[in-house]
């Protein structure tokens, strides 16, 4: 509460998802909130779409406790709607967002002092009726990168333009506007049923971004002036519809302060000549079988190179409660370990990415392409390997290797498998070519292209105070 004479700060409300499956949104989201709480505004986060979620709820009490600044609050618990197929994440997670909103309403007219802005995920773009509704001007905060962004504002276009279904390719390429031509194949699955429910949700969450009072991305200018002047041209929008105003405030990769507890990896790495080692790490979500683990130990082994590989268990072998680390003497090849010991490490279930990114020894990157991860590695100047996985990855991938070309993608992904020979050669190629040097080049390139944004009178610095000072007025 402000004292006598104080004046109240003005409050701004980010509304995020609960669940698991979208954690990297929520991570980002709490970043954007320490932004703002750093610059005089009162942030709380609003956790909607929970369900009695333990693993959810655990990761919500370590986002909290790491953000002290802002304030988390959860809505009450919604049921599971019968109609959404339990296998269908991504439709899930948008229609229980949904189930929260006469929640989030009841919240926001009982908060105090009002909001002065709502800051959305799109999993819950169903909100912004709920913010037109209370007068209170509603934002997206989007986590991926502009150029998907474009294409999702597009996508109505390309929809109308699509009669026949596209799971079929034949290696057709679509077109929309700032960014390279995608292939069908490389799609989210969600699109690929012109009649499906998550298809639909999306089309649907295209027209609500245009509802809304701004579109702010997790990324920068510099990086992506091809699909940011479409957007802000209007080009991607549909006839009929308005473009928000677009705030690129990224890349938001806060480093976690080092403390005692200091992970054994970095550790490791600290005895490892200078970008020297490559790092293979696939996201929250990205597990292998354990026929396509041991293709990619054979590979690492016989490349030659320094590793550091983060391995999770394989899908399907969790048992109850959270996943176990997983059984690396059953999952690797016989003496792998033991041949690979002092060259490479192989860390269980997760490492502190975003220091490990930021550590001299790393100079390359294979990774599963989530938007987080990529900003990580150009923020710390890491050549990627591309490994694209599930969501929008795909897409990314193209974007990383066509328009911007700083990345070189496996071959053999979504398909049997990605060989051993083909680990080998690619991590190789990173690691000892002249192409490999030339992408190091581009990516720290663009890394310092990055650090100007961020920096006093840079891109995204000027637009996330530009924000804040509307919202404080």
């Amino acid at each position: 509460m402000a004292s006598h004479g104080e004046e109240a700060k003005k409050h701004v409300v980010i509304y995020a998802p609960a669940s698991m499956v979208n954690n990297s949104h929520l991570l980002s989201m709490a970043e954007l909130g320490e932004l703002l709480a750093a610059r005089g505004l009162e942030v709380t986060v609003a956790l909607g779409g929970r369900t009695d979620d333990e693993a959810a709820d655990s990761f919500a009490d370590g986002a909290a406790a790491a953000h002290p600044a802002l304030s988390f609050r959860r809505l009450p618990p919604v049921t599971r709607p019968r109609d959404v197929p339990a296998h269908d994440h991504v439709a899930l997670a948008f229609e229980l967002a949904r189930a929260s909103n006469p929640d989030l309403r009841e919240f926001l007219r009982a908060a105090s002092p009002p909001p002065a802005a709502l800051v959305l995920d799109f999993f819950c773009g169903s909100a912004v009726h709920v913010g037109a509704e209370l007068g209170i001007p509603t934002y997206f905060f989007f986590t991926s990168s502009i150029c998907i962004l474009a294409e999702l504002l597009y996508h109505p276009v390309i929809h109308e333009r699509t009669t026949v279904s596209l799971r079929d390719p034949g290696g057709e390429r679509l077109h929309f506007p700032g960014s390279p031509e995608i292939p069908v194949e490389d799609l989210p699955a969600a699109y690929l049923d012109r009649d499906g429910l998550t298809h639909r949700l999306f089309l649907a969450l295209s027209e609500q971004m245009c509802e809304s009072h701004g579109l702010i991305v997790n990324s920068f200018r510099a990086l992506e002036p091809r699909a940011t002047d479409a957007i802000v041209n209007g080009l991607c929008t549909p006839p009929g519809r308005r473009t928000p105003p677009l705030h690129c405030v990224g890349p938001l990769t806060k480093l976690d302060k080092a403390g005692a507890n200091r992970h054994e990896c970095l550790a490791w790495l600290d005895t490892q000549p200078d970008a020297s080692v490559v790092f293979l790490c696939f996201g929250t979500m990205g597990r292998f079988s354990a026929e396509q683990a041991r293709h990619v130990a054979r590979g690492l082994e016989t490349s030659g190179q320094r590793f550091l590989w983060v391995v999770r268990r394989p899908p399907g072998e969790d048992g109850a409660g959270k996943p176990a680390d997983p059984d690396l003497d059953a999952l690797l090849p016989d003496g792998f370990l033991a041949r690979t010991k002092g060259k490479g490490l192989v860390v269980p279930s997760w490492a502190p990415q975003r220091e490990v990114l930021a550590h001299a020894a790393v100079g390359g990157f294979v990774t599963h392409c989530g938007w987080n991860s990529v900003l990580e590695a150009i923020v710390g100047g890491v050549p990627m390997l591309a490994w694209p996985m599930y969501a929008e990855q795909r897409m990314i991938k193209v974007f990383l290797v066509e328009e911007l070309r700083l990345a070189v993608a496996l071959e053999g992904y979504g398909k049997e498998a990605v060989r051993d020979e083909e680990v080998a050669a690619k991590v190789r190629w990173l690691m000892e070519s002249d192409g490999g040097r030339e992408l190091r080049e581009r990516t720290r390139a663009a890394m310092r292209q990055a650090k100007a944004a961020l920096s006093d009178g840079g891109e995204s610095r000027t637009a996330l105070l530009e924000l804040a000072s509307q919202w404080k007025r």
